[in-house]
């Protein structure tokens, strides 16, 4: 792959990692509430989910559920449904303060991980975008393969380094709020988000 080609993906795939979507919702969240050290806990999830989801692109599975309406539309109700509940657990989730022993022990890395892997796996926008997106950057003269190792590593770290960074920011905020009442409106704005990232979701087809 040419260097400025990769060049240009780099910056792609920053711009997208930085677009606001139910992972950096989750991040964020997960950060104000358990710290960023834990915060990797969701982190390491979406990448999984990313993961999976270039995997199923690169062995051409993405191009059965883009054309199949019925799969398309199964695994995005999936994701609908999920990031509904999700979004309804924060307006009935603890209102404790960051620094609340419950709030400690309520932590669970596995629960974390998971959580915010599903968020990922269940996305066929993702897909879908997968499949006019890495297209862009083969070359038919050069090996698949290597290409789409290229192509993975780089869309992994740029969305790792864009989740890392809302990590950060958000842990500048948690040491300045121990408040319930600041956390309690916190997670109602958070359950919200994810319910209108549901809300766009469910208008998605399986057509760019």
């Amino acid at each position: 792959m040419d260097f400025y080609i990769w060049l240009t993906m780099v910056a792609a795939a920053l711009i997208i990692s930085i677009s606001p979507g139910a992972g950096a919702i989750t991040t964020i969240n997960n950060t104000l509430n358990y710290g960023f050290k834990r915060s990797f806990a969701t982190i390491l999830g979406l990448q999984m989910g990313y993961l999976a989801q270039i995997i199923i692109v690169a062995v051409g599975l993405g191009g059965i559920i883009a054309s199949s309406a019925t799969l398309f539309n199964i695994i995005k109700w999936i994701g609908v449904l999920y990031l509904i509940y999700l979004g309804l657990m924060q307006f009935v989730s603890s209102n404790v303060g960051f620094k609340s022993k419950k709030m400690t022990k309520e932590f669970s890395f596995k629960r974390s991980f998971l959580e915010a892997l599903l968020i990922n796996v269940t996305n066929p926008k993702a897909t879908v975008f997968l499949l006019a997106f890495i297209p862009q950057f083969l070359a038919p003269s050069q090996p698949k393969f290597m290409q789409i190792m290229i192509i993975c590593t780089t869309l992994i770290c740029a969305d790792f380094a864009v989740m890392s960074c809302y990590g950060m920011l958000s842990s500048t905020m948690r040491k300045r709020v121990n408040d319930p009442k600041i956390m309690r409106i916190q997670n109602r704005i958070t359950g919200t988000a994810l319910i209108f990232a549901a809300i766009f979701l469910s208008q998605s087809s399986n057509r760019l």
